[in-house]
């Protein structure tokens, strides 16, 4: 059964034993209108998921006369699931306990001995003062429940992009350690060849060695070419797709940010004749900063401003205070670290910090002539 087909079978039996419970606190009263209050409180709850607070209010009337409890009850619940303020649930509970207790008034004008009817009294006040928790309680239960569930799979999503980004540090630092072997020696070595045969080119006067020596230097330049461009993919990052391909620029932001899972917007654009090191700087500080973001500010909305002048490209990405509870994640801060060499390198500078209305900011500026 679908999630909301059980969350409307629920409702339809929540207002069905309303309207049974108002039915018949209303048959022994002898005033017509008894079932105004009772029609209100039913109707309060088809609202009490989008208005909580103003569905539990127009529940009390009910309580009060002819004494329909079950709505209230129902609109207290929904008011604790919503609602973390325990100002707020208190003042609820108070006002649910005093509507119950009131109706216990009328045992003033029986005949019950003074210590019988503050017996009666006192275990009256009890009973409703629980009644009135135990919604309070079990909405609270409920809605931390959720939100724990929530948190692990959070944090379930965390480590994995924690395993990822360390499986790809590992396989750029081997790439990285395999492109400096083929620069250092193999180009080198290369290199050795492509003078030694330039060399036999100008000492020797026999036409066949002249040819030879020129096809080798030939085919060592071609070789070096090839290096160059292998030893350039070898340091670009890998991606799922496939294991050796350039690293991103600008016009990959776009996706980045539809892919991030963060309610995301991107305003400004950058000057399109950037060097490859400053779009790499600025797709990985975007990057970094919207990871941040998910990790730290679950909930939180982000903005990616980019602006530049003659002199300068700056980089600003502010999000909003998280809206849900931050589950503290390990981090050795080796994200932001790099994100200072990367900007450091190209004679930029890199300033975090946290906002006023208790969000995030992570702003790069760069020379527009960098890289």
């Amino acid at each position: 059964m679908k999630p909301g087909t059980s969350a409307r079978i629920v409702d339809v039996v929540v207002l069905a034993v309303a309207v049974l419970e108002g039915v018949l606190t209303t048959i022994t009263e002898p005033s017509p209108f008894a079932m105004v209050p009772v029609v209100v409180a039913v109707l309060a709850l088809a609202v009490r998921d989008r208005w909580p607070l103003v569905a539990f209010l127009a529940t009390l009337p009910a309580v009060l006369w002819p004494g329909a409890i079950i709505p209230a009850i129902v609109a207290l619940y929904a008011v604790s699931t919503r609602y973390r303020d325990w100002w707020v649930l208190a003042g609820c509970g108070l006002l649910a306990a005093g509507s119950f207790v009131f109706p216990t008034s009328d045992l003033a004008t029986t005949d019950l001995a003074p210590t019988d009817l503050d017996s009666y009294v006192l275990l009256g006040i009890i009973y409703f003062t629980m009644t009135a928790l135990a919604p309070i309680l079990l909405g609270q239960f409920l809605r931390t429940q959720r939100e724990l569930a929530l948190r692990l799979e959070e944090v379930k999503e965390a480590r994995e992009h924690e395993r990822r980004l360390d499986a790809e540090a590992i396989l750029a630092k081997e790439r990285n350690q395999l492109a400096r072997e083929m620069h250092d020696v193999v180009s080198h070595q290369v290199s050795l060849i492509a003078v030694q045969a330039g060399a036999l080119m100008v000492s020797t006067t026999d036409p066949n060695a002249k040819q030879a020596a020129e096809n080798v230097r030939q085919l060592s330049v071609n070789t070096l070419d090839e290096l160059r461009h292998m030893v350039n993919l070898l340091r670009a990052s890998g991606t799922p797709s496939t294991e050796l391909t350039p690293q991103p620029t600008l016009t990959d932001l776009q996706r980045l940010i539809d892919n991030s899972a963060i309610d995301a917007r991107l305003v400004g654009s950058a000057p399109v004749d950037l060097e490859p090191p400053v779009q790499r700087a600025i797709y990985r500080t975007i990057q970094e900063a919207l990871t941040n973001v998910r990790k730290h500010a679950p909930g939180a909305s982000a903005t990616i401003e980019i602006s530049h002048d003659d002199t300068d490209l700056t980089v600003t990405v502010t999000n909003t205070a998280p809206t849900r509870p931050n589950l503290a994640l390990p981090s050795a801060h080796h994200g932001l670290v790099g994100l200072q060499e990367r900007a450091a390198l190209l004679d930029g500078k890199l300033h975090t910090g946290p906002t006023p209305d208790g969000g995030f900011q992570l702003r790069l500026r760069l020379p527009v002539n960098a890289g």
